[in-house]
């Protein structure tokens, strides 16, 4: 397989030589460009493979399941280029569809994977294996409210996973130190809710993460910057 390359990035843009950064409630501002840099602390969260739910949307949650062919050949691909970017760490979620995407990534970075269930996705309870149709159907009253982003039956609210996220990726930087690059590996949902509350946006700021497409953010002085936004791999 020959050396990954990437396409451009979707759902965020930014213009020539720019970066990005998001404010709560505001479009989305151009910063100078940041280039690869040992100094500064670069986080990288990257979304596991696609799985057989994912093609027919269904939710998944905490349901543990596997990546399809199709994922394991978007894991493959994509690390190369996660391998390109030199980390000094990695982590993933415990979930097998990221801990077997990390184990690619891992193994073309010369990296351990270390594993941490606080890296899950959003936990949906009952509506684990429905899509948003069979949701809506089966419990009108309560798919508004989790669609909103609260905890309705046995669900889990966009406020704890962006609270359990933005916690194990402060532990991560601590572990690590101030500068590098370190690659944590997750879910959708879940890297969404940790980047925007890391950079100060309303959860609605941003779509959706393609399989194996990936945030990159910065940390300079006292606030962290959105570089890119679902950046996918090609080989």
């Amino acid at each position: 397989m020959g050396a990954a390359r990437l396409r451009r990035d979707r759902g965020a843009r930014a213009a020539r030589g720019g970066a990005l950064v998001l404010r709560p409630r505001a479009p989305l501002e151009r910063l100078p460009a940041h280039p690869a840099d040992p100094h500064v602390t670069r986080l990288v969260l990257l979304r596991h493979g696609r799985t057989e739910w994912n093609a027919a949307g269904r939710y998944q949650g905490h349901e543990d399941v596997d990546l399809s062919e199709e994922g394991l050949a978007q894991a493959q691909s994509v690390a190369p280029a996660i391998a390109a970017m030199s980390p000094v760490a990695l982590w993933s979620s415990d979930l097998s569809r990221a801990a077997t995407t990390a184990a690619h990534v891992g193994e073309a970075c010369g990296l351990p994977v270390t594993t941490d269930p606080r890296l899950r996705e959003r936990h949906v309870g009952v509506f684990g294996g429905m899509t948003a149709e069979q949701i809506r159907a089966s419990h009108p009253a309560e798919a508004g409210e989790f669609f909103a982003g609260a905890g309705p039956l046995d669900t889990e609210s966009e406020r704890e996973v962006e609270g359990r996220m933005t916690e194990a990726l402060q532990d991560l930087g601590r572990i690590v130190g101030a500068h590098g690059t370190v690659v944590a590996i997750s879910h959708g949902w879940a890297i969404r809710m940790a980047v925007t509350s890391l950079v100060g946006a309303s959860p609605t700021a941003l779509h959706g993460l393609d399989n194996c497409g990936w945030a990159e953010l910065v940390h300079r002085g006292d606030r962290w910057s959105l570089l890119a936004w679902n950046r996918v791999a090609t080989s």
